[in-house]
């Protein structure tokens, strides 16, 4: 009742609220997304939507309180961690991370002693996405080996994330899941937050489902990665990008670092495409010029799961959804419109192109 008032205060009547949750619940329908959490704020007041299904088959309905996979909106966490040990004088975000820790898997790549924390956050290390699936046990000693130049070009790499990742854990002598206790969760008041699995995640967690939208599992992450690991809610990561468009928690100047270009997100060895002008990449995020001014955004895809944010630094304004379903990025542009009308987002046809 409480999400619905707060509908209410929103969009003035009953009608609109109930229109948006009928549109999303069809939309999921023709989409095959089993199950989905939408949190939308605006000046300060917060819509929630839980719509579908935790399970597909089952009478286990996504609540509020259902926990899903972030996938890679995990890195946007580590983000901030980041920015906020920065600004402790903690990390030289140009200083080489190799002069805080040396990674044994990067010991043949001599290139790799340029990498620093920015070019990590911005995704111009140089690395690959995943030297093998991070999920099997091989992957931990796997070779890890430069694709591109660092600092050259932009090529999105979760082995970035995981090097910074360990780098932290080695400044600060706490693994990540402590780590974002102390300088996310628990300022931030994300209660349902973890890197890592724990018992009562069991009550509410949600299977993902495949792109047929029969269920696949329920992860029960033990080691937290930077890059996949994040288990949330959609409330929980709404309170997180309004910290981000707030700038909360930071310094005036660390903050501008989340909406400045630090990168023109130019994509090794692929051609120029017509949206790139668009885009650029921040200290940790995606910027988007769209139709309603430059926004904050990062999507989240562990296959099964899929997750995505927008927000406008200068109204303050966001969304968040997560699904539980391969299919769930299909969804975005639909959603964006429906909250924010019609017009260019681009983020998504960045993506495909």
């Amino acid at each position: 009742m409480k999400a619905l008032f707060v509908g209410l205060l929103l969009f003035c009547d009953f009608t609109s609220v109930a229109q948006h949750q009928q549109e999303l619940s069809t939309l999921l329908e023709k989409k095959q997304v089993p199950g989905m959490q939408l949190v939308y704020t605006k000046k300060g007041e917060t819509l929630r939507y839980s719509l579908g299904m935790a399970k597909a088959g089952t009478t286990q309905a996504v609540t509020a309180a259902t926990t899903f996979q972030a996938a890679s909106l995990g890195k946007v966490v580590l983000a901030y961690t980041a920015l906020r040990l920065h600004d402790q004088g903690l990390l030289n975000l140009d200083k080489p991370l190799q002069t805080y820790y040396t990674e044994p898997r990067l010991r043949a790549q001599p290139r790799a002693a340029a990498i620093t924390a920015r070019m990590v956050l911005t995704h111009t290390s140089g690395l690959p996405n995943w030297a093998e699936n991070p999920l099997e046990a091989s992957w931990k000693t796997s070779a890890l080996k430069l694709k591109y130049v660092p600092d050259s070009c932009w090529n999105y790499s979760g082995e970035g994330f995981v090097l910074l990742q360990k780098t932290l854990e080695h400044i600060t002598g706490k693994p990540l899941q402590a780590l974002a206790q102390q300088e996310v969760f628990r300022p931030l008041g994300m209660r349902n937050s973890s890197y890592v699995w724990h018992g009562e995640f069991d009550k509410d967690a949600s299977f993902g489902h495949d792109d047929a939208g029969k269920p696949t599992e329920i992860r029960r992450f033990q080691e937290a990665n930077a890059g996949y690991s994040l288990l949330t809610t959609a409330t929980d990561y709404s309170r997180f990008v309004q910290a981000l468009v707030k700038g909360q928690g930071l310094k005036p100047t660390t903050a501008k670092l989340l909406a400045t270009p630090a990168s023109a997100a130019e994509r090794c060895a692929k051609p120029a495409t017509p949206t790139d002008p668009f885009i650029a990449w921040a200290y940790g995020v995606g910027l988007a010029t769209t139709s309603r001014g430059p926004a904050l955004w990062h999507w989240g895809d562990n296959g099964d799961f899929k997750g995505f944010f927008i927000a406008f630094p200068d109204t303050q304004e966001s969304l968040v959804f997560f699904t539980n379903s391969a299919n769930g990025l299909h969804i975005t542009d639909a959603v964006l419109r429906l909250f924010f009308g019609p017009g260019q987002y681009r983020a998504m046809q960045w993506l495909a192109e």
